[in-house]
C-alpha cells in the first residue's frame, strides 16, 4: 500500500519503520525535515518534505503528532492530496472533538478517517506491539487493519468517530490511579525499611500485580525516571480527560488529585521524566505531600 506517515518521533519512527519493513510504499515527513530525512534513509523509506508530498495519491495517510491542533493542521492539508476513498488513521491522543470533526472534513472530501490512539509506549511501537483503540467506520478499518498489524498487536474497533479516544481516555485513568498507588506502595516500602526486591517478590505474584508494577516497581525504589513516558504528555492526555469529564458528568477525584500531583513534579523539574516519577515527590523530602 502506497502510505503518507506525519510524525517521526519516538513513537512514530518505530511505527513507519515498521511499515516500510511489512512491504510497503512508505513517505515519511516531519516538522524537522533533518529528522524525517535522517528516518529515511535508516529504513529504506522515502523522505517527504512537505505534507503534502507525504499525502500525494497515499490510499493509507497515519498522522502521530502532538496535540488537536497539529491533527487539525496535518490532516486538513494532506486531504486534498490523497488517492480516492483513502483512509486518514491518526494515532495521536487527542479530544474526541478533534476526532468528530476531522472525520466529518475527511468524509466531505471523500475520504475516511479513524482515531486510533494507542497503548503500549515507546517498547510496544519498538517492538511493533501496540494496543489500538478505534473509533470510526467499520469498513474503513477493516480495509486496513491488516496494515496496522505491522506494528500492533491488537485492534479494536470502539465505535463511531471519538470512541478511541475516549477509549483511550479510560486507558490513562486508570494508569493514573495504579501508578498513584504503586508509588505510594514503593514509598511505604521504603519508609517501613524493607527491602523493595523482597517485596516486589511477595507481592508481584498475587493480586496487586500489573504491568506497571512488573515494569516500573524496581526502578521507581531506585529513583530513576529519565525514561518512558513524558509527564508532559501525560498531563496533556489527563487535560483531555478531565475535559471531557466536566462535559460528560463523570466524576473524576483521583485523576484530578493525580494531575496535581503531577504539576508538583513538573515544578521539580521532571517534565520529561517517566510517568513513574509520581514516586519522586514521596522520596524528596522538599516536595509537597
Amino acid at each position: 500500500m502506497k502510505i503518507g506517515f506525519a510524525g517521526l518521533g519516538v513513537m512514530g519512527a518505530a511505527m513507519a519503520r515498521h511499515l516500510v519493513q511489512a512491504g510497503h510504499e512508505v513517505t515519511g515527513f516531519n516538522r524537522s525535515p533533518d529528522k524525517a530525512r535522517a528516518w529515511a534513509e535508516a529504513t529504506g523509506g522515502r523522505f517527504g518534505a512537505t505534507i503534502a508530498e507525504a499525502a500525494a495519491a497515499a490510499d493509507l495517510f497515519v498522522l502521530c503528532v502532538g496535540n488537536d491542533e497539529d491533527v487539525r493542521q496535518v490532516v486538513t492539508e494532506a486531504l486534498p492530496h490523497l488517492a480516492e476513498g483513502a483512509v486518514v488513521v491518526d494515532h495521536t491522543t487527542t479530544s474526541a472533538r478533534i476526532a468528530r470533526e476531522m472525520a466529518a472534513l475527511a468524509t466531505g472530501q471523500g475520504r475516511a478517517f479513524i482515531d486510533a490512539p494507542v497503548s503500549g509506549g515507546q517498547a510496544g511501537a519498538e517492538n511493533g506491539q501496540l494496543s489500538v483503540m478505534a473509533g470510526g467506520g467499520a469498513t474503513a478499518l477493516e480495509r486496513i487493519q491488516p496494515v496496522l498489524a505491522a506494528y500492533s498487536k491488537a485492534v479494536k474497533h470502539m465505535g463511531p468517530s471519538g470512541s478511541g479516544q475516549l477509549t483511550k481516555m479510560v486507558n490513562q485513568i486508570a494508569i493514573a490511579g495504579v501508578v498513584q498507588g504503586l508509588a505510594e506502595a514503593v514509598h511505604f516500602a521504603q519508609v517501613a525499611g524493607l527491602d523493595t526486591d523482597a517485596v516486589y517478590e511477595a507481592v508481584s505474584k498475587g493480586a496487586a500485580q500489573s504491568w506497571q508494577m512488573d515494569n516500573r516497581w524496581k526502578t521507581m525504589a531506585r529513583g530513576e525516571f529519565e525514561f518512558g513516558f513524558a509527564v508532559d504528555w501525560m498531563r496533556k492526555d489527563l487535560g483531555l480527560v478531565l475535559e471531557e469529564g466536566r462535559a460528560n458528568g463523570a466524576h473524576l477525584a483521583l485523576t484530578a488529585l493525580v494531575d496535581q500531583f503531577y504539576s508538583e513534579v513538573q515544578a521539580m523539574g521532571g517534565s520529561r521524566w517517566d510517568t513513574s516519577s509520581l514516586a519522586a515527590r514521596l522520596q524528596d523530602p522538599g516536595a509537597k505531600r
